[in-house]
């Protein structure tokens, strides 16, 4: 009767939706569409904040961000390579599939990549920067909005 038990418990422990949830001192916030993290922030979280901010804003372009990590647009994983490349984390972009390897697996303390096959979005001191969902495709943004997560891999940079 315990092992049923433990076993139905263990079912319903991974979360089926990105939630924001503000921690004064500890998530960002969002200011005129640009992510405002908390004081204290490990360095290369500031810094991918930064990249992120550099581009939130941009338009979606299929392919944008890979050619090149400057662009004039970027789709999903194109903009989670930005702001990665912005602390240092990776030397050229990655596409939805590759983000799946990624660092580490499961979420990070400040840091966490979320990617499957065709969409990628990372979450950075709480808050999410994505090109949208359920085929919006609007570019980089920072959004306190949740969203699914279903069959997403979780992965984060070592330490963070």
């Amino acid at each position: 009767m315990l092992t049923m038990a433990a076993l139905l418990c263990s079912c319903g422990s991974r979360p089926a939706r990105w939630e924001y949830r503000y921690a004064p001192g500890k998530t960002a916030i969002v200011v005129n569409g640009k992510a405002v993290p908390p004081a204290g922030l490990p360095k290369q979280v500031m810094q991918i904040i930064e990249a992120g901010n550099q581009i939130a804003g941009k338009p979606y372009k299929y392919g944008g961000g890979h050619r090149s990590f400057h662009d004039s647009g970027y789709d999903c994983s194109g903009t989670v390579s930005y702001a990665l490349r912005g602390a240092g984390l990776i030397s050229s972009p990655a596409t939805s599939g590759g983000l799946r390897r990624f660092g580490n697996r499961g979420a990070g303390r400040y840091v966490t990549v979320y990617a499957k096959s065709g969409h990628a979005f990372i979450v950075v001191a709480g808050l999410r920067l994505d090109t949208g969902y359920n085929g919006e495709n609007e570019g980089p943004k920072w959004s306190i909005r949740s969203r699914p997560i279903k069959g997403y891999v979780a992965r984060h940079p070592p330490g963070l």
